[in-house]
């Protein structure tokens, strides 16, 4: 059993998949395997999270990263990235990630965490910081601001701070975004946030 323990510390991880485990500890007998996992959670060294899912216990760990491991895959992006990215100058009470499974809510240790699906073909747009996975700040932007077409989410930008965000990176990427109705009118309602530039192209381009 000290044999293992040592493995598990010196592997330098904290969050721990079945299978991470498995290969980890070297075990491919299932009855023996689950049985040192079993023992692992009884002596306090790891503390399961959810099915197949366990975590190195009296460890801290990034809320954001357990906010990668618990739905994956998943990149945090909408109030939790701009916060992060100083953009929205309040921190959310929950961790908000996008994710192309279906919309959900989780809870570890008191803290809350909100999955919201994306379908597949905007699952870009983010980058592995530290070591989570988070939207850059123009992906976050947008991705807050197509939720809000679709009345998932509200907005207000006079709450923004908009210093950092690359605004031709931000047009490249309000192109992938379906054009409805709903999202032309955040844009066009917004117009007086939005960097000249933005404005011209989206003319230009006929998307306003």
């Amino acid at each position: 059993m000290a044999v293992l323990t040592k493995k598990i510390y010196e592997s330098g991880l904290i969050l721990f998949s079945l299978n991470s485990l498995r290969a980890l500890l070297g075990v491919k007998r299932e009855s023996t395997f689950y049985g040192l996992i079993k023992k692992l959670v009884d002596n306090g060294i790891l503390q399961k999270v959810e099915r197949n899912k366990y975590f190195l216990k009296g460890v801290k760990v990034n809320d954001f990263s357990v906010a990668n491991f618990l739905c994956q895959p998943s990149y945090v992006s909408f109030e939790s990235a701009l916060s992060y990215y100083g953009i929205l100058s309040q921190f959310p009470h929950e961790i908000t990630s996008a994710s192309v499974k279906k919309t959900t809510s989780k809870s570890l240790e008191g803290k809350s965490f909100a999955y919201i699906h994306l379908q597949k073909p905007l699952f870009w747009g983010y980058e592995r910081k530290e070591n989570f996975l988070i939207a850059n700040p123009e992906k976050a932007l947008l991705d807050q601001i197509y939720l809000a077409s679709k009345g998932l989410r509200g907005i207000n930008m006079d709450e923004y701070d908009f210093s950092i965000i690359a605004w031709k990176r931000f047009t490249d990427y309000l192109n992938k975004y379906p054009q409805t109705g709903q999202f032309k009118s955040i844009i066009k309602r917004n117009k007086s946030y939005i960097n000249t530039y933005v404005w011209d192209y989206l003319k230009k381009k006929l998307i306003i």
